[in-house]
C-alpha cells in the first residue's frame, strides 16, 4: 500500500472517531458511496451500514445493546399511541441528515409538526431529521464517534439526544453537543422539552438485563 493511501485511510478513520477498520467498507471507495450503495449493502449483508461522510460504516452492534433498544421503542411506542404527538422508529430507520451523511440510531422521534404535511416519508431514507434521538453505547463504539454523532444530530436540527450506556447503566440526556445531564439509579427521566410527557424510571429499564426464565420453565427444562 502506498504511503499516500496509507495516510488518507488513517486520516478517514480518524475523522470518523477512531473506529476499527473493519468497519469501514472498502467497496465504494470510501468517499464516493451514495445512498444507493446504502440500500444495497444493507440488503446483502446481516451487518447494518450508515453513511458517514460518503463512507459505508459498518454499526457496532450488541445482544444485550439491542434488547434495550427494543425496549425503549416498546415503551415509547406505547406512550405515543396515548398520546399521538409524532412517530416512533427503531435502527432500521434510516435517515439523511445531510448530504452524505445517513445515520439510524437505535430509537428516534419525529413529532408530527416536523413532518411535511404531516404525513409519513415514502423514501426507504428520508431527508428527515428526528427531534428526539436514542443511541445504545456498544463495546465497538468510541467516544469520539459518539460525539460526532452528536454534533451532527445537533447541528441537523435533533433537539435531545439520549446516549444509554449498558456498562455503567447510566442515560446521558445531551441538550446540545456538550450540555449534558446524567441519570442513574432509580432516578426519573423523561423526555425534556421535546416529549415531557414520557417518563421512566432508569432502573426499571437497565432492570431488564438482569431478567431470568421463571423457576418453572427452569426446572421444566432441567427435566425434559
Amino acid at each position: 500500500m502506498n504511503a499516500a493511501l496509507t495516510t488518507s485511510l488513517a486520516e478517514r478513520i480518524a475523522d470518523l472517531g477512531g473506529i476499527a477498520f473493519e468497519r469501514i467498507r472498502s467497496v465504494p471507495q470510501p468517499g464516493t458511496a451514495t445512498i444507493e450503495d446504502l440500500n444495497r449493502a444493507n440488503a446483502a449483508h446481516d451487518v447494518r451500514c450508515e453513511l458517514v461522510d460518503n463512507t459505508l460504516v459498518e454499526k457496532a452492534m450488541g445482544w444485550r445493546e439491542s434488547l434495550l433498544a427494543a425496549v425503549l421503542l416498546h415503551w415509547l411506542k406505547t406512550h405515543l399511541d396515548s398520546n399521538n404527538v409524532g412517530v416512533a422508529t427503531g435502527a432500521d430507520g434510516l435517515t439523511q441528515l445531510f448530504p452524505g451523511v445517513v445515520r439510524g440510531p437505535g430509537v428516534a422521534l419525529v413529532l408530527w409538526g416536523t413532518l411535511p404535511q404531516g404525513q409519513l416519508p415514502e423514501d426507504a431514507v428520508p431527508a428527515l431529521v428526528p427531534d428526539f434521538v436514542i443511541e445504545i453505547l456498544c463495546l465497538g463504539n468510541t467516544r469520539a464517534e459518539m460525539a460526532r454523532k452528536r454534533r451532527e444530530y445537533f447541528q441537523a436540527g435533533v433537539q435531545l439526544v439520549w446516549m444509554v450506556d449498558p456498562r455503567s447503566r447510566t442515560i446521558a440526556a445531551y441538550q446540545t453537543p456538550e450540555d449534558v445531564t446524567v441519570f442513574a439509579g432509580r432516578e426519573s427521566i423523561s423526555g425534556g422539552e421535546v416529549l415531557p410527557t414520557w417518563t421512566f424510571s432508569v432502573a426499571a429499564l437497565f432492570a431488564e438485563l438482569d431478567r431470568t426464565a421463571p423457576t418453572e420453565e427452569l426446572q421444566d427444562g432441567m427435566s425434559s
